[in-house]
């Protein structure tokens, strides 16, 4: 599992890197010093998951996600749609996170679930619309404080582990009751059971550990390189490598990760995705490496130039309608309700009834007044946002 690193004046690389650097600095210094950079930050977690799972070849939509991340879903979530909602999750860590954090052995280990460790946090507080989840719950009991939601899912999973117990009891007391010689000969079968039910989920000869290794002895070569070029090499790496069978989709992070690390990236964990997704597959899956390095290159550039068409838009969006409250009353609701409009690819009637303390009725009265664009087209479940 050797990976050989390119030459960085290779000629046919040099094009695609000049864009990506150069692209990616400009991004940097707008969204660092930016009025609605903390908007152009929030709303890029939700566009950037729902962009990792249209590279895997899934359909998820910007506003179900958002919905199900406030707990607010139309309908039953999907299986992809709880993907989408898993790399939101990781976006957000690593925006929390040092920048040095996830690609450390012990900050790959938490992304993929192997151990509970916190990562540092670099002066901001995450804020969401919705109550801990588990993994949450989990890091914050670490931190010794009571955490209620802990102590509930821990009786949960006792009383499921008691579940099967009883269910294994039984299972067992029948098939000896069947057949004396049937139940002598799967005897030695229900002691190797874990490794049986564990080979059918999963690749056994597949050393998750060993790939990881391999692809973070490809970190020490990227880093004699340009940022862009690293950061394409690492991607490069973990789509020949395969580290992970379940998590493929944190590659893609990663990428923000390393450039955020490098300081190429410092304001935010880039949005790779975004710009991935429109590179065609068979230039991302293309068998010489130097055109899959230039896909991902090109990717960087795409990705800076949407990153500053969307600081364009909202900057103008905020603009027109502090326009609207310009002669409002000092505490009125609007202004909050425009930071929320900002901060999110669609809000809906809940969503600013919560976040603002007011009632339904008066959600739909604020969005009226701020003329937010209705942007779902439904009769119900309906959402406003900025385009």
């Amino acid at each position: 599992m050797r990976y050989e690193t390119p030459d960085p004046l290779h000629p046919a690389l040099l094009p695609g890197l000049i864009a990506a650097e150069d692209g990616l600095a400009r991004l940097d210094e707008r969204a660092a010093r930016h009025a609605v950079a903390e908007g152009f930050r929030e709303r890029g977690q939700f566009f950037d998951a729902a962009a990792a799972l249209w590279v895997a070849g899934e359909l998820v939509h910007v506003e179900d996600l958002v919905l199900h991340d406030s707990h607010m879903d139309a309908r039953a979530p999907s299986h992809e749609l709880t993907i989408a909602h898993a790399v939101l999750r990781a976006r957000r860590r690593l925006d929390l996170a040092e920048p040095g954090w996830a690609l450390s052995l012990s900050g790959l280990n938490a992304l993929r679930g192997e151990q509970g460790a916190v990562p540092a946090n670099g002066g901001r507080s995450e804020a969401p619309d919705h109550p801990p989840d588990r993994e949450e719950a989990g890091e914050a009991a670490v931190d010794g404080e009571d955490n209620p939601l802990a102590n509930e899912f821990a009786e949960l999973d006792a009383a499921m582990a008691r579940s099967q117990q009883l269910l294994d009891f039984h299972a067992g007391s029948l098939a000896e009751a069947a057949s004396p010689l049937s139940a002598e000969r799967m005897a030695p079968e229900r002691t190797a059971e874990p490794t049986g039910q564990l080979g059918l989920l999963f690749d056994e000869d597949w050393d998750e550990a060993a790939r990881l290794d391999a692809w973070r002895g490809v970190l020490a070569a990227a880093d004699q390189l340009p940022a862009c070029l690293g950061a394409a090499v690492l991607f490069d790496a973990w789509e020949r490598i395969e580290p992970l069978r379940r998590q493929h989709w944190l590659g893609s992070l990663l990428v923000g990760a390393y450039l955020r690390c490098r300081g190429k990236v410092a304001s935010h964990v880039l949005g790779f995705n975004t710009g991935l997704k429109t590179i065609r597959h068979e230039r991302r899956r293309s068998k010489d490496r130097s055109a899959r390095l230039n896909a991902f290159l090109e990717a960087m550039a795409v990705t800076a130039d949407l990153g500053l068409k969307e600081l364009d838009r909202l900057s103008l969006s905020r603009t027109q309608m502090e326009m609207r409250i310009k002669d409002r009353r000092s505490n009125s609701n609007l202004p909050g309700l425009i930071d929320l409009v900002l901060s999110r690819p669609i809000v809906s009637t809940a969503m600013i009834a919560r976040h603002l303390g007011v009632t339904p009725r008066g959600a739909l009265n604020l969005v009226r007044e701020l003329g937010v664009r209705e942007i779902t087209g439904r009769g119900r479940y309906r959402g406003w946002g900025v385009i």
